[in-house]
């Protein structure tokens, strides 16, 4: 087999046993499930998730925290259904939220409120209550008038609001521009040379308790450098808050660490984080409690979308390979125009086509990858790599498309972890003139 699969991702191809107990061709497993199995019998698209990927990849970033107070707070955006979060809730992590809806996520998944950080730039009032009736652990604040709005908020309810400073250090990602957030023209973060002050106003507003500060500078990241850049940056700031007599009891990292999708090599968590604690430990912060916000890193791999062959159409300029997985299941193409590695669930041993393969929805956007070298059939089943983070999470049901079904696997045992949607699920909530 020449096809390449993400190192961590628990993928492999393994022979085949057919019904005479013969052995028979290359079959792509997740963990011990043969992915074309799940496919005939749940359909696709699908999505199919390893448990053992999940905690391999959260073992890399607590293997660099041995006797440090560490708390790993799984960033929820990149993946947000019940039963992914209930592995990271116990495996004890913590939670970063930027929603209402994705504290209620957590909290039905079984998390503990104080290991809960509210990120985002735009908190309501309603979800600031809501966060500080179930003592949520710290909100990362944005802004000087988010402050106000907390203050107002804990004072109403007569309580003080745990906050943290989110700074934007003008630090380049490297990444995508839509993922990038920690330049000056992002929208997230205060501002480097704006830090000191808020904090010195934070302290000042009865309504409110500091406890830290955050920084976070993007998303898809596979050099260390920009985030030792970002670290002495928020130290230096550390020591200049402390100065005012204003105290840091933690030190928020973020997360952003990237992950193999197409040959990436991005630093492993465990190595990136004894390269930090050497700063950190260098500046003499090294008994402060840290945290950090993982999420890509920590499910990207460890998911495939299963999808099937429909048609292939030749044509003058281009292949198509049309398939019934489309944007609105993995946005990520469309969207960033980013690369997904897919591969063929049985491969064929024939002579490989050049093709694009591409989606149902009626826009042109609508593509998984272009120009990629397969061999495949109508009927076939081709298996979308790196597919666990940012895809179910912001699937959508653009053109009445139900979302699909997700496959939680544990060793050889499968699990139903969202049933498949039906299209009168989409309009419950609708009403008819």
């Amino acid at each position: 087999m020449s096809q390449r699969l993400p190192h961590g991702s628990q993928l492999s191809y393994l022979t085949h046993i057919n019904n005479n107990g013969e052995r028979d061709q290359l079959e792509l497993h997740l963990e011990g499930v043969a992915l074309n199995e799940l496919a005939h019998t749940h359909h696709t698209p699908l999505f199919v998730y390893s448990k053992a990927a999940m905690l391999d990849a959260l073992a890399a970033y607590t293997a660099g925290f041995v006797g440090r107070d560490a708390l790993v707070c799984y960033a929820m955006k990149a993946n947000s259904s019940l039963a992914v979060l209930q592995v990271f809730a116990q495996a004890g992590c913590g939670f970063d939220i930027v929603s209402g809806g994705e504290l209620a996520r957590a909290l039905k998944a079984g998390a503990d409120p104080d290991k809960i950080i509210f990120s985002g730039v735009g908190k309501t009032r309603a979800e600031m209550t809501e966060a500080l009736g179930v003592g949520i652990g710290c909100f990362n604040v944005e802004s000087l008038a988010e402050l106000d709005v907390l203050n107002e908020v804990a004072m109403g309810i007569g309580q003080r609001a745990p906050v943290s400073l989110r700074v934007n250090p003008d630090v380049d990602a490297k990444t995508h521009p839509y993922i990038s957030t920690g330049l000056k023209g992002n929208k997230f973060g205060i501002g480097h040379a704006d830090v000191v002050a808020a904090y010195e106003y934070a302290a000042a507003l009865d309504g409110l308790r500091v406890v830290g500060i955050d920084c976070h500078i993007g998303s898809q990241i596979v050099d260390s450098a920009p985030y030792l850049d970002a670290a002495d940056r928020m130290l230096d700031l550390v020591q200049a808050v402390e100065a005012k007599g204003i105290p840091i009891n933690h030190l928020d990292f973020g997360g952003g660490l990237g992950i193999d999708y197409a040959g990436d090599a991005p630093p492993k968590a465990s190595a990136l984080w004894a390269e930090l604690f050497k700063k950190i430990d260098a500046r003499g912060f090294g008994e402060r409690k840290i945290l950090i916000e993982p999420g890509r890193s920590l499910v990207g791999n460890a998911g495939v979308c299963l999808t099937q062959v429909l048609y292939l159409k030749p044509g003058e300029q281009k292949n198509f390979c049309i398939v019934d997985a489309a944007m609105n299941d993995l946005p990520r193409p469309a969207m960033y125009q980013a690369f997904h590695e897919i591969v063929p669930v049985q491969p064929r041993l024939e002579v490989t086509t050049t093709m694009d393969v591409v989606g149902p929805v009626c826009e042109s956007g609508d593509w998984l990858g272009h120009d990629r070298n397969l061999c495949v059939q109508a009927g076939d089943t081709l298996a979308v790599l790196s597919a666990g983070a940012y895809c179910m999470s912001m699937a959508s049901n653009y053109n009445t498309r139900n979302r699909a079904a997700e496959i939680l696997v544990d060793g050889e045992t499968a699990t139903v972890i969202r049933e498949r949607e039906r299209t009168e699920d989409q309009w419950r909530g609708e009403r008819m003139l």
